[in-house]
């Protein structure tokens, strides 16, 4: 392999320091950042004030509160670090900082940053507060080591992957705050992840008429309504296994329907019911077809009620990422020394969910996804209970970056 000695070294330092990596992982994890409610801004001050401990030069952007707000968060402080070695292009490394709600059904406290059998338990340890600690210990063995790189590497730690990223590396990139010639997103696995899918989220009013439960002839029940339309919504669900995707690791789309709300009382006609439904969009998809087929359905199924209307509103329209021209050198680059640093055949694949690394890829970056974490997304308990990562997974997945990064970014031999 090129850069041999160097490629030692860099594993010798990651080595080294695998105690300081996983404790900043633990720092980050122990500052809750839920979004949903999008609180966000104090943990971008945490990861700005740890980046500066670690010897970078912290970049604090705050997003406009009315930006903010527009997407349904309350603050967001995005993190941008960059290493300039040499001229030459510039390659980001994203993860996000904002998580999921926690809710039931944990072991351990789910802020605790708990160490279990060589995994890290808590929530945002995997999906994705990992690879701050991973991309960040990767361009300080790069740093420390001397690597003799020809651009520069940046790291963007955002905060609104969660309800979009319109207000994170959306926001980055429309502002010209960066302007990346590459770009590398979290993957919450150890594949190398060339595709994922998109996904709308439609919110959906079923308005009907209240009435006194004695006399629930004189009202009209927005939840009886609501209840078949949900019915044939779930009937086309039932459809969508017969789409498939080419792509390995992504198979069909979904349908899910996540929240709903309504009602007035127990004892009166419900006259509102509101749900909101995800329907994730598989790459060989058109994402304006998908809504129209959608609000279709739903219109026909409420033209079937009697004094029933229905108002759509489009929450999330997220496009399919899918590989782009340069795309497929840097997945390569990726894989192959994922392989040699985990001594296994590291393939490429695509995943169902979907991520900030198609906003890249709509703004012309050549993008791929890797970083820290088990074979798959369901071992890390990602959005669920007992959310974990393997801890020997960090210092693993620092070494490929740095390696790769090595590789992307060597001078070109005059």
């Amino acid at each position: 392999m090129p850069h041999t000695d160097l490629k030692n070294r860099i594993a010798a330092w990651i080595d080294a320091h695998r105690d300081e990596q996983q404790a900043l992982l633990a720092t980050l994890v122990r500052c809750p950042s839920d979004n949903p409610p999008g609180d966000c801004a104090p943990h971008g001050e945490l990861a700005a004030t740890e980046m500066e401990k670690l010897g970078f030069t912290a970049e604090r952007h705050r997003v406009p509160d009315d930006v903010v707000s527009r997407h349904g968060m309350q603050s967001v402080m995005n993190v941008v670090v960059r290493e300039r070695f040499a001229p030459g292009p510039i390659i980001a490394l994203n993860a996000h900082g904002d998580v999921v709600p926690a809710g039931g059904g944990w072991s351990t406290d789910p802020y605790g940053a708990e160490v279990r059998d060589g995994w890290m338990y808590g929530r945002g340890a995997a999906v994705s507060k990992s690879d701050f600690a991973t991309y960040a210990y990767a361009l300080r063995a790069l740093k420390e080591c001397g690597a003799p790189l020809a651009g520069t590497v940046e790291l963007h730690f955002t905060y609104d992957e969660e309800t979009g990223g319109m207000t994170g590396p959306g926001w980055l990139l429309a502002e010209g705050i960066s302007r990346p010639d590459y770009a590398v997103c979290a993957s919450f696995s150890h594949h190398v992840t060339i595709a994922h899918n998109g996904c709308l989220h439609l919110e959906v009013k079923v308005v009907g008429k209240s009435a006194h439960a004695a006399r629930p002839d004189t009202g009209h029940d927005a939840l009886e309504a609501a209840t078949q339309i949900l019915g044939d919504l779930y009937l086309h669900r039932a459809t969508l296994a017969g789409r498939h995707s080419k792509v390995a690791g992504i198979d069909a789309p979904t349908l899910v329907v996540g929240l709903i709300d309504g009602g007035i009382n127990t004892n009166v006609v419900p006259d509102e019911i509101t749900f909101r439904l995800d329907r994730r969009i598989i790459p060989e998809e058109q994402p304006e077809e998908v809504e129209v087929e959608i609000r279709a359905l739903i219109d026909a199924s409420t033209a079937r009620l009697t004094g029933i209307r229905v108002e759509i509103t489009r929450i999330l329209l997220a496009r399919p990422f899918m590989p782009i021209d340069g795309a497929a050198a840097l997945a390569e680059i990726f894989r192959r020394e994922a392989s040699e640093v985990t001594q296994e055949d590291v393939q490429t694949n695509g995943v169902p969910l979907y991520a900030d690394a198609r906003l890249y890829v709509e703004a012309g970056v050549p993008t791929i996804m890797y970083g820290a974490g088990p074979r798959s997304l369901l071992e890390a308990n990602g959005h669920r209970a007992d959310e974990r990562v393997p801890l020997a997974s960090l210092a693993l997945a620092s070494k490929v970056v740095a390696n790769a990064i090595v590789e992307l970014l060597a001078p070109t031999a005059t």
